[in-house]
């Protein structure tokens, strides 16, 4: 039998547009293994791997007159060269090439009528790597199914064996059959009818458009929540976007974690807190000594009374005010550090390691689960979703090609100029900048200050001080082979 789509799902479903695309997505570079790697290699392993993620193969069918949420069902012409794409950048491709290609991409809705991904091969970059590009509607990844990234790459370089699949697509009921479940549905569960009855409405609103601002007031007064600072970064969107990313050395914040305390994570967000304190400044904003921006951080939680296999009940919202208008950066994080004190105290935080042990963890997945939950907390009134996930510390491998750089891309949400993503791998930290185009067009400057943000940090500390010189200030960059936030 069908599936029938999840409240929550239909919620992403009404609230996307054009101009908010409810998509996820992750660039990953690679370096090509000796016997090569193109679009027939993806596809096989595409392929091989898809029948751990079932709903891949699906799309959604709606059910006729509204009579109740749509279903799940097998996609009966399924191609899978539809989702797998492929592109090319000019030899030899530049990463800011391949950035705004990203963005482009990113800014185009998926086809409701097919299953809701697809995946994009692009070759020709610098050096002679490859990247891929993924992007998944938030609906694939709920908590129980998980994301396809997480199931193509390998821990080793070594072929695997081919994974046995037979799969046939089911038929799909026809829409009177649909309507008659829904029904009979309704009938037998009163609370079917209501939630039925609530997404026609929140569908109607939507339409007229004003879903979003009767959903703020609402919330606003039901909940008495406080409004979020104002910000050049709470505006309408439009619908294109921009990508940036930064690639940063993990050792530069274990350094300062080591000489000021705290964990990497505080470290992480006090750089991105020092990031936008100096953007706002290029910006002639104003950052006085009590202006802050409230961020929405996922963070991950391990409950012993939750299902071990229930990822989504594993990340929770905290909100967390950034201290912009503080100037000293030992003082900045000190100040994230204490108030993310409380989350830490519940005894349900989950240390990095432990984090990457929990089953099924992959980063792409919880960056998904992250971007599910900003998204269903918005009446919690904040300026911008950080997402940090912490990734193995070891290169991964896709079909024998090594693994070097993975960059969230975050969906922004409706009146957010501005997401940032944030992950860990392989002795880097990878951040990924997702803004609206015409709001934010000097992302790069962003982009730009969370490298100087990280170097203010680590020229406070005793190990960058005794690198420097007697009687001279420390450099403001490493030595080229290890410079501090060197961007590819």
């Amino acid at each position: 039998m069908s599936e029938r789509l999840h409240t929550d799902d239909m919620a992403f479903l009404v609230t996307e547009s054009a101009s908010t695309p409810m998509h996820n997505a992750t660039l990953d570079v690679f370096e090509p293994p000796r016997d090569g790697f193109d679009y027939d290699t993806l596809l096989r392993l595409i392929a091989d791997r898809i029948a751990f993620v079932p709903r891949y193969r699906q799309r959604i069918a709606p059910v006729p007159a509204h009579l109740g949420n749509p279903v799940w069902v097998d996609d009966d012409d399924f191609d899978l060269t539809f989702h797998v794409r492929r592109s090319a950048l000019p030899r030899p491709g530049s990463m800011d090439q391949l950035r705004d290609l990203t963005a482009r991409i990113v800014s185009r809705r998926l086809d409701r009528h097919r299953p809701l991904w697809e995946v994009y091969l692009i070759e020709g970059l610098e050096g002679g790597r490859f990247a891929i590009l993924s992007k998944a509607h938030q609906v694939l990844v709920d908590g129980v199914s998980i994301d396809l990234g997480q199931v193509l790459l390998d821990v080793d370089d070594k072929p695997r064996e081919t994974v046995q699949d037979n799969w046939a697509p089911r038929p799909v009921p026809s829409p009177p059959s649909l309507a008659v479940r829904a029904v009979l549905e309704s009938v037998r569960d009163p609370r079917v009818a209501v939630a039925t009855a609530g997404s026609n409405v929140r569908g109607l609103l939507r339409s007229a458009g004003s879903f979003r601002s009767r959903a703020r007031e609402a919330a606003g007064t039901l909940s008495g929540g406080r409004a979020a600072p104002d910000s050049p970064i709470n505006v309408a969107l439009s619908e294109q976007r921009r990508f940036a990313t930064v690639r940063t050395d993990l050792d530069d914040y274990r350094t300062v974690r080591r000489e000021h305390g705290g964990t990497v994570n505080d470290v992480i967000l006090a750089t991105v807190t020092g990031a936008l304190r100096f953007w706002l400044m290029t910006r002639a904003e104003p950052v006085h000594s009590s202006r802050s921006l409230r961020a929405l951080v996922p963070m991950s939680v391990i409950d012993s009374d939750l299902e071990p296999t229930a990822l989504g009940s594993q990340v929770a919202g905290h909100l967390l005010s950034l201290p912009i208008g503080e100037p000293s950066p030992v003082v900045r994080l000190h100040q994230v550090s204490y108030a993310l004190k409380a989350h830490k105290e519940t005894g349900h935080a989950v240390a990095a390691d432990r984090l990457t042990g929990v089953a099924g963890f992959a980063p792409t997945t919880f960056h998904a689960l992250g971007a599910r939950l900003a998204a269903s907390e918005a009446r919690r009134n904040f300026n911008l979703v950080v997402t940090n996930v912490p990734g193995p510390q070891f290169p991964l491998y896709a079909a024998g090609a090594q693994m070097l750089q993975s960059y969230p891309v975050p969906p922004l949400l409706p009146d957010h100029a501005l997401a940032i993503g944030v992950t860990s791998y392989d002795g880097g930290i990878y951040f990924g900048l997702t803004a609206d185009r015409d709001a934010v067009p000097d992302l790069e400057v962003l982009a730009q200050c969370v490298e100087e943000a990280l170097e203010e940090l680590v020229d406070s500390s005793s190990e960058a001080r005794e690198r420097a010189p007697r009687g001279k200030k420390a450099p403001p960059e490493k030595p080229a082979a290890k410079k501090t936030g060197k961007r590819p």
